[in-house]
């Protein structure tokens, strides 16, 4: 049996009896999360996140191991629907140190909002251009 970190705190009691029912799931399986992972389509790093409370697991994910624990998906599915509004902006609870924030150089983002204006102006050209190629001629 696993030894399991604590849960954060400022994870959602929804959300928290989510994660506990999936950590006793894996636990029955005797499955470390490397030999999960290539039972299932997720990643070790992913189910790691998922178990941790640190991630929403996707609805696919509580399938996937309900179906390699020989377990009812229902109750668990349930339990995911319950969590998923809850669950902190659908992602990430912060479990240790807060990430720092990365800053965008002035000019990146100046070039990224050139660069959109510019497709959409090639894509307004086309859309005039085809219209124009399609319109009747009225001579006929």
């Amino acid at each position: 049996m696993t030894r399991w970190r604590p849960l954060p705190d400022s994870l959602p009691r929804e959300a928290r009896q989510l994660v506990e029912q999936l950590r006793h799931l894996k636990d029955r399986t005797d499955l470390s999360l490397a030999e999960l992972a290539r039972r299932t389509a997720y990643s070790k790093s992913s189910w790691q996140r998922y178990l941790s409370g640190a991630k929403q697991p996707p609805r696919g994910a509580v399938q996937a191991l309900c179906r390699v624990a020989g377990a009812d998906h229902a109750r668990l599915l349930a339990l995911w629907d319950l969590a998923a509004p809850v669950w902190p902006y659908g992602t990430v609870v912060t479990a240790v140190a807060p990430e720092v924030a990365v800053s965008v150089p002035a000019g990146l983002e100046y070039r990224r909002w050139r660069a959109a204006a510019l497709v959409a102006f090639a894509v307004i050209v086309l859309l005039v251009v085809g219209v124009l190629w399609a319109w009747p001629s009225g001579s006929g």
